[in-house]
């Protein structure tokens, strides 16, 4: 997901921080229409809190892919995506930031009112069975609801160098 010179400054940045430093993945999508068909725009996000007091850094990946939900009200398989994407890079990095403090967020909603609350127990469920951690939904999902819907929606990728991100 990551390419290797974005992990390395990841690496580098992490070299030069204590262990108290918090490390925040995340991921969210924008579904839209596109000659014929719908698409999903995913922002795969990692937050790093340095020495958990001195601001953070950013970096994230974008992908663009074809979204197959039949139902808008109801995006299981977009908000699966989300999911499969932050496990991705959480697996990719974890090898490097396993004695961190980690947390996974994932932009679902469990209150039944909300069409992502479709999806909540089995992306959860995902996300513990293959990580071993219980990530953080909504309203408790910074790096997902706020970070990564800023990057996804344009709203944030100008307070970023082309160096924080693919």
């Amino acid at each position: 997901m990551f390419e290797q010179r974005q992990i390395n400054k990841i690496l580098d940045l992490l070299n030069s921080l204590n262990n108290r430093t918090k490390i925040y993945f995340g991921c969210d999508s924008v579904r839209k229409w596109n000659k014929g068909h719908w698409c999903a725009t995913y922002a795969t996000i990692v937050i790093i809190h340095k020495n958990s007091k001195n601001g953070c850094s950013v970096f994230y990946t974008k992908t663009h892919e074809i979204d197959y939900d039949n139902n808008a009200s109801k995006p299981r398989m977009r908000l699966m995506n989300e999911t499969y994407k932050v496990c991705e890079v959480y697996l990719q990095l974890y090898p490097y930031i396993s004695q961190y403090d980690i947390e996974i967020h994932l932009d679902i909603n469990t209150q039944p009112k909300y069409g992502s609350s479709c999806v909540s127990k089995e992306a959860a469920g995902y996300v513990y069975g293959l990580t071993g951690r219980k990530p953080k939904l909504k309203p408790n999902s910074f790096a997902a609801s706020r970070g990564a819907h800023g990057i996804v929606h344009g709203k944030c990728e100008s307070y970023f160098s082309n160096d924080d991100y693919v």
